[in-house]
């Protein structure tokens, strides 16, 4: 049998204990891995290793895609009728609430995130959106068709089979959610990777989905690394669709193996360099707040971070000097995550920390000024102080490439044109936030700049009722919303001879 895990929280914030199975959750069971492979998992605060979990190979890919076809062949799929998902998806959702602190100390835990945030936003998010698709289940619906009076005709939107799916490590806990949570709801079965470096939630949670009373094999989670796991479920001829969230460059390798393979049908959502234009007549106060949320939320480590800050010049100096303010504060509120006065934890794991000081130590050495941070924070774990550059060139790596970190610049503009012709100048169009008291500027920009979300006088603030997804390179398709049910069926068109002969 395979491992578990037992850790006794004694915080400010959370007293309690978690026990976890280590092992590898397929076809409802905790199981060991083929080959036994294992993966340290690091607490950021401090860089110690917590535990150690198992790690899959192509070999356990295999037996988790047939376990997961066999539950939709036999149990799941057109079998289950929607109301019955949509039932055990509410059941998953009421035993994540029941369970809220722990789930929450276990996510601040892995990702150094500060618990306030597991607690208020990233659980109550991933529980919010279990039901809501849990609403969705017996409402995914086709449409009859005219066409003549000798034929019927009809859709139906079904379920591609078995779903592959590579989750990040930035929200492990509510990313899970929103991608098992619209695959279930449309019949659909899932292979599900969580990052190496923050399996801990998904692991726990799997007990909770076996608890919930799905059947075995409509779930399975199988830790692993990206290029091998990862690459078995990209590369499966048994998995029908894909749905990754992380970087462009896997994204890349994600599509490549889908192509190569059997032409799964592919979802990507793959990052930005998203754009926060304030104007001259923006509440100044709240955008200066919005803004530092926008790039400091999550230690910078999410994928709408308002990364580029442009400022139009009336305000630009005065936003200056009370933004820099902002971000001394955040770094004065930066350390344990369990603390209550904690607003900034550190960076997910060392491999990131040397990433995101690779990019203050380029935007140095490419003649940017540093009005704020740029240092380690402390000695220990992987803290980074709130960094803000000015006096940029646009071809610098710090403003063309995503530093996915606590790392922003700030750049003067004079006239709406030019601030949409540079939010635009870039790769990336994943979402862009607007700040101004003027409605009719507010719409015309929102729908000037290219990415798929746009937020308006403020930032990363997603809906599971709204799509969620990028332009260009930011990504293919859409997660949330009715729009995921989009995602996951595919159409089918069905003709009923009535009147016609040959």
């Amino acid at each position: 049998m395979p491992a578990t895990f037992t850790y006794q929280f004694d915080t400010p914030s959370f007293k309690g204990t978690t026990t976890i199975n280590t092992g590898l959750f397929i076809d409802g069971d905790f199981v060991n891995p083929v080959e036994n492979g294992t993966i340290d998992v690091i607490n950021p605060t401090n860089g110690k290793v917590i535990t150690t979990v198992a790690a899959g190979s192509p070999k356990d890919i295999d037996i988790a895609v047939a376990a997961a076809k066999k539950a939709y062949k036999a149990v799941w799929g057109l079998k289950t009728p929607g109301f019955e998902r949509g039932k055990l998806l509410n059941k998953l959702a009421d035993l994540l609430e029941a369970n809220i602190e722990e789930l929450a100390a276990l996510e601040s835990l892995n990702t150094g995130k500060t618990f306030t945030m597991s607690r208020t936003m990233d659980l109550p998010t991933a529980i919010a959106m279990l039901r809501y698709y849990a609403g969705w289940a017996d409402k995914v619906q086709g449409k009859t068709l005219e066409t003549t009076d000798q034929k019927f005709a009809y859709s139906r939107r079904e379920p591609y089979g078995v779903v592959g799916q590579i989750i990040p490590w930035n929200f492990p806990l509510m990313i899970l959610s929103w991608k098992i949570a619209a695959t279930l709801a449309t019949g659909n079965v899932v292979v599900l990777k969580p990052s190496e470096v923050t399996p801990l939630t998904a692991l726990r949670v799997a007990s909770l989905i076996k608890e919930a009373g799905f059947p075995p094999g409509v779930v399975n989670i199988v830790n692993g690394y990206g290029p091998t796991a990862g690459q078995a479920i990209s590369e499966h001829l048994g998995v029908a669709k894909i749905s990754f969230t992380g970087s462009m460059i896997v994204g890349r390798k994600v599509l490549k193996a889908s192509a190569e393979s059997n032409l799964k049908d592919v979802t990507l959502e793959l990052g930005g360099k998203s754009p926060t234009v304030i104007f001259d007549d923006a509440d100044l106060e709240q955008a200066i707040k919005w803004a530092a949320h926008g790039i400091f939320f999550n230690m910078g480590q999410a994928c709408t971070a308002g990364s580029r800050i442009f400022v139009q010049e009336g305000i630009y100096d005065e936003f200056l000097q009370r933004f820099k303010g902002v971000a001394e504060f955040i770094d004065n509120a930066t350390g344990d995550p369990f603390a209550a006065e904690t607003q900034h934890g550190p960076q997910v794991s060392e491999t990131q920390f040397n990433r995101v000081m690779g990019y203050i130590n380029s935007g140095n050495e490419d003649g940017a000024k540093l009005l704020v941070g740029g240092e380690r924070h402390g000695e220990d774990g992987f803290f980074i102080q709130p960094t803000i550059f000015t006096d940029v060139k646009k071809d610098m790596k710090i403003v063309t490439e995503e530093i996915f970190g606590p790392v922003g610049v700030v750049i003067k503009f004079k006239t709406e044109e030019e601030a949409i012709e540079a939010a635009n100048d870039t790769i990336y169009g994943l979402a862009a936030h607007i700040f101004t008291q003027n409605l009719n500027r507010a719409i015309r920009v929102a729908h000037a700049v290219e990415a798929g979300s746009l937020f308006v006088n403020c930032s990363n603030a997603p809906d599971v009722t709204v799509p969620f997804g990028g332009y260009k390179q930011s990504g293919i398709g859409r997660d949330l919303g009715e729009y995921a049910l989009d995602t996951y069926t595919q159409v089918k068109g069905v003709h009923i001879n009535i009147g016609q002969k040959l």
